[in-house]
């Protein structure tokens, strides 16, 4: 399935609006609520079975997916805010929250996410550090790109004193 192009349209979540999907462990789709439906703008048969990523912005910096997977992965939750893009090329800003799926042996089986509308203020604070983050990733590129926007996502949080969970939540 190809990639729509970004139309520059936003979607705006409602205050009431939660978008939750669960993958398996590979990143899979294996459900998503109506929210999730409507806002990728994807069919139910066109997401389940499909890589998560299917949703990913290209404004997205590698560098917040290589945290977020790094973390989950370890069995810990995580916040990000994600932009993501709609089959019909509009995107939309969530604040999500990610968790490890377990089974009844305590088994990880997958992760699920719910997402809510962000600040309009996170997503300004955001959209500017997101920025810097790719263009470093882009110049410099690969591995060394990747590792240079991680820096700048670690200083930020060393900056502003807190966490990198502390300083997404006060965002």
């Amino acid at each position: 399935m190809s990639r729509p192009t970004p139309s520059g349209r936003e979607k705006v979540l409602g205050e009431d609006d939660l978008i939750v999907s669960k993958t398996d462990l590979r990143g899979v789709i294996t459900y998503g609520n109506r929210s999730f439906i409507a806002f990728s703008g994807y069919g139910e048969e066109e997401l389940l079975g499909a890589p998560h990523n299917l949703i990913r912005h290209p404004d997205m910096p590698r560098a917040v997916f290589q945290l977020l997977w790094e973390r989950i992965q370890a069995g810990r939750e995580v916040f990000a805010y994600v932009v993501n893009l709609s089959k019909d090329g509009s995107h939309y800003w969530v604040l999500a929250n990610v968790m490890v799926a377990r089974d009844a042996q305590d088994q990880p089986v997958g992760y699920y996410s719910v997402r809510r509308k962000p600040r309009p203020s996170s997503i300004q604070a955001v959209s500017a550090l997101y920025a810097a983050m790719r263009d470093v990733e882009q110049r410099l590129g690969g591995t060394e790109g990747m590792s240079a926007a991680r820096k700048l996502l670690e200083d930020l949080c060393a900056q502003k004193g807190g966490t990198y969970d502390q300083v997404v939540l006060g965002l």
